[in-house]
This record gives structure tokens, C-alpha cells and sequence, in this order.
């Protein structure tokens, strides 16, 4: 069965390509990457602080505010940035106290756009049935 670049459930996701001429410069290109990435989210959304952390196995969080982690998922060369409202411990202990879901999505749906104007390179245009994504580069 196929698959496609992981992310997690109900993320803003913006999707763009990982160019690596060599096998050799994996480790360097993906370094490149997250730094590029992390500069650029904390320039457009100041709120966002530099975090390290994983959701899950292969969703890897780079930066994190009050509501949202935001991260980069690689597979075979295409990357999922992406951003989404946290879902750990501490997050759920002060929405049981201040109720932060509501105000999370609202952030989320307003900066969406500039988000995937500025991170993506590429439109997932649909799955297929064993799960292999398809995608069109964007036109500049």
C-alpha cells in the first residue's frame, strides 16, 4: 500500500518539496530546512517560541504558542509544514481552566492564509485509494 507525507489531524498545512542532489546531503538539506522554516514562522507569527518535540512518530514540532504547535513532516523528499492546535498535557490542563480550544481555532482559521501563501509551494490535489497523495507544483 502507498502512503503520502504524514501531518497531523485537522493541521494547516502547506506543502512544498525537499531538493537533495545527494543521498549525502540528507542530514544537511533537513537541518537547512527546519531552520529555514522555524526563521520564517517566528518572523510572520512573533507568538511562536522555537520548541522541540514530536507529535507522534514523524510530525516533528519546531515552535509552539499558547495554542498551536507548529512543525515539519518529511517523506521521500515532500515536507508538510504545517500548524495545529496543541494537544498535550499542560495545554488541556489550562483549557479545563481558561477554555483556550475556541480561541485556538478561531488564530488558526484567521492566519491560514498567510500560512499557506508563505509555505507552500504545492496543492494537494486528492488522495488515492491506497493513500498516495497527488500533487501540482503552484504557478508563480
Amino acid at each position: 500500500m502507498g502512503r503520502s507525507v504524514s501531518y497531523p489531524a485537522r493541521a494547516v498545512v502547506a506543502f512544498t518539496v525537499l531538493e537533495i542532489e545527494t543521498e549525502d546531503d540528507w542530514e544537511f538539506e533537513y537541518a537547512w530546512l527546519r531552520d529555514d522554516v522555524l526563521d520564517r514562522a517566528t518572523r510572520h507569527f512573533p507568538s511562536l517560541a522555537p520548541h522541540d518535540g514530536w507529535r507522534g512518530r514523524e510530525d516533528r514540532i519546531l515552535a509552539r504558542n499558547a495554542f498551536a504547535d507548529f512543525g515539519v513532516s518529511v517523506y521521500g523528499g515532500l515536507v508538510a509544514v504545517w500548524i495545529v492546535e496543541r494537544n498535550d498535557g499542560s495545554y488541556w490542563d489550562a483549557d479545563w481552566r481558561t477554555v483556550r480550544s475556541p480561541r485556538a481555532q478561531r488564530w488558526l482559521a484567521q492566519i491560514a492564509p498567510k500560512f499557506n501563501a508563505e509555505f507552500g509551494d504545492h496543492d494537494c490535489l486528492g488522495h488515492m485509494s491506497n493513500g498516495e497523495g497527488v500533487y501540482r507544483r503552484r504557478v508563480a
